[in-house]
């Protein structure tokens, strides 16, 4: 991509060796540079850490949140909770790039290039944003398209298995994932799913529902939504949400201790702006009530299991579909997992890609 600079003499930035030219400076990444030791002259160039410096990018408070699901969800859920709260923040994810209420771009990738996310944190900035809540998938910490931006709090929602198509194995899969909590950052841990990963217990804190954690679940209802019983130290509170599913208590625990975490404020006075979220279109999204359809993204085998436990009272049909070109061994599985809950099961031909 290539955007508008006005510093150092040069009119743009760009990261595609092919758009270098006299009025463009070329930001080398880890991602390109392999084509830049391949050009047989070698541009100026500014590095993302230098231009985090240039745009005084470590102004703003980045949150990072990770996870093989929820990541849409906690990461929509600590935005509203900020804004409800009297905050500026913006969100970078997989629903596109939003500041202060409002949406500037439509739906991105989960986590674009590094040169990307910092001009999203340019326009935060300068819409004066004192928070940036973004998405964090393992192809962008295993490609380094985060280098150089310094986390105010990462977040770990769960790490089962997904994309191995790409990591190969569950195993590399989880210690791409641990990469990202290896440093001394404030970090909120799924102490429930902590196994799952290694991280570095400095500044940590986590919550839960069955384990002991920091932000705790005392006691809940997924009856008519979600209400549950919390505590966070000595401060207890109660959370309400039209929200269902257990799954979605812990994103709203999540999303309620990075709220704490990044504002200081207390337990209680988080809880009290929880009912206003509702999360978001295509997670566990009810689209008619007459008869009860639910749209919901679950792209995996531990993702159908949350979303159809959370309805197993019912007689469920199902409709999936797994992408083409993508991880072959997990459709087995959500064929095993649809054909437990359901009654009636539809299996589509998805996004075929090449297959």
């Amino acid at each position: 991509m290539r955007i508008d600079y006005n510093l150092d003499g040069y009119s743009y930035i760009t990261d595609d060796t092919s758009s270098i030219n006299e009025e463009t400076l070329f930001v080398l990444t880890a991602q390109n540079q392999k084509y830049f030791e391949k050009l047989e002259i070698k541009p100026s160039f500014i590095t993302p850490k230098n231009l985090i410096s240039k745009w005084d990018l470590n102004s703003i408070k980045a949150v990072g949140v990770t996870g093989t699901n929820g990541k849409t969800t906690v990461t929509a859920s600590i935005y509203s909770f900020l804004l409800d709260l009297g905050e500026k923040v913006a969100l970078q994810g997989t629903r596109g790039f939003f500041a202060n209420e409002q949406r500037l771009e439509e739906k991105i990738m989960t986590t674009p290039s590094i040169l990307e996310t910092l001009y999203h944190m340019k326009l935060a900035k300068d819409r004066g944003c004192d928070y940036f809540i973004m998405e964090v998938s393992s192809h962008a910490i295993d490609q380094n398209r985060i280098e150089g931006i310094e986390f105010a709090l990462k977040v770990h929602t769960n790490v089962t298995s997904d994309h191995l198509d790409y990591h190969k194995t569950v195993e590399e899969y989880r210690a791409v994932k641990s990469r990202f909590f290896a440093d001394n950052s404030p970090k909120l841990l799924n102490k429930d799913d902590i196994k799952n990963i290694k991280y570095n217990p400095k500044n940590a804190q986590s919550y839960g529902v069955d384990e002991p954690a920091t932000f705790k679940v005392q006691a809940f209802s997924l009856r008519n939504g979600i209400t549950a019983g919390i505590k966070h130290l000595s401060k207890e509170a109660t959370i309400n949400s039209p929200m269902v599913g257990l799954f979605n208590l812990y994103n709203l625990m999540a999303g309620v201790g990075a709220t704490v975490m990044l504002t200081g404020k207390s337990i209680e006075e988080v809880s009290k702006v929880v009912p206003n979220f509702a999360g978001v279109a295509g997670r566990m999204e009810v689209v008619s009530t007459n008869p009860l359809v639910i749209v919901d993204f679950a792209h995996t085998d531990d993702g159908m299991i949350q979303v159809l436990d959370s309805m197993k009272d019912r007689d469920i049909s199902v409709v999936f579909g797994a992408g083409g070109d993508r991880d072959r061994t997990k459709r087995p599985r959500l064929g095993a997992v649809a054909a437990k809950f359901a009654k009636k099961v539809y299996v589509t031909s998805d996004n075929t890609r090449t297959e």
